[in-house]
């Protein structure tokens, strides 16, 4: 196989990704995150199994923003032929727009993992390295795996798997830094990350708790990783790539969005959600929720946001809101 994405290489100028989240990092996600300064941006996760079936909402998982040159694609699934099959079908539709390809092993959701999926790879090492053969084995584009710490609680096999995966054949690794019985809960061990980077000679992308320049900055420091993961930290603040990447060029850290920032990126992302596709609306209400957190009225905004069904309903609710913000300044 000849890697058509050198990591080494790109992360060293733009190491700043923006993580696949289910119901989350759809196309209209990855092009605000571009258009905020991620380099790189990945879709939500993708099953095989799905895309096997010619499950047309599955394959619309993987339509691309109009600024995105290139995407991640992150697949998930427990057989290796089902898995090497679809990453087969991905690589000839998205030709040269597709960066490279990448199998969860980390999500921790319960639907996922009692279907062998997801986390509970971790679990089974070998099957999940036979995955990673076999996707290697059909595509010319290079082939990672993201997955956690470990699967049950104060059991860390995320070193000794990093390795597995990278004898399998993967290009690079990502590290969330909490186990999968965890959840989101506690923090993201930067320890578990650090030995996953001296364990193995891949590159490796440093994910869990990265909400500031700050954080990134610290992430970098006690892992010496290739690159920064954020997920999370970018729901409703997309500002966070740009904050990002300036503390690692040691660039002073743009200020915090103003409320009006915040309602018109919403308005924003409102407009172009909706007009995405039939389900645009019911996805926006959770965004629209993240944006205006810790706004005076933003419990009221979120019970009108639960109602919302067009972009008109979301812009008159992000207008009142506006409007309230505006008469508090005045008084």
């Amino acid at each position: 196989m000849q890697p058509t994405f050198d990591f080494a290489r790109f992360f060293a100028s733009r190491p700043v990704i923006a993580a696949p989240m289910a119901g989350v990092s759809d196309a209209v996600f990855r092009q605000i995150s571009l258009e905020h300064g991620a380099d790189l941006a990945c879709c939500e996760m993708v099953s095989a199994k799905g895309l096997s079936y010619a499950n047309e909402r599955t394959r619309n998982l993987i339509e691309l923003a109009p600024n995105e040159h290139w995407c991640v694609v992150q697949l998930f699934g427990h057989e290796p032929a089902v898995m090497a099959r679809e990453a087969q079908w991905v690589e000839d539709l998205l030709g040269e727009r597709l960066a490279y390809l990448d199998i969860n092993m980390g999500c921790p959701a319960r639907k996922i993992v009692k279907k062998g999926d997801g986390a509970a790879l971790m679990e089974s090492p070998a099957l999940a390295a036979d995955i990673v053969r076999a996707v290697t084995g059909a595509v010319e584009h290079p082939v990672t795996v993201k997955f956690r710490r470990g699967y049950e609680m104060n059991d860390e096999t995320a070193p000794a798997f990093a390795r597995r995966m990278e004898a399998a054949g993967a290009a690079a690794v990502a590290v969330h830094g909490r186990f999968g019985a965890q959840l989101y809960w506690g923090t993201s061990d930067h320890g578990c990350i650090a030995r996953v980077k001296e364990a193995v000679s891949i590159p490796v992308v440093g994910n869990g708790d990265v909400v500031s320049g700050g954080t990134a900055r610290a992430l970098i420091r006690d892992t010496n990783c290739d690159a920064i993961m954020i997920g999370r930290g970018a729901q409703g603040n997309p500002w966070v790539f740009e904050q990002v990447k300036a503390a690692l060029e040691d660039r002073p850290e743009p200020a915090a969005p103003t409320v009006a920032e915040r309602i018109a990126q919403a308005r924003d992302h409102a407009r172009l959600l909706c007009a995405h596709d039939a389900h645009g609306a019911a996805r926006m209400r959770k965004h629209a929720a993240w944006y205006v957190a810790g706004l005076p009225g933003a419990s009221v905004a979120r019970r009108q946001f639960s109602a919302c069904s067009t972009f008109e309903d979301f812009d008159r609710v992000l207008t009142e809101l506006s409007n309230a913000a505006l008469e508090r300044d005045d008084r």
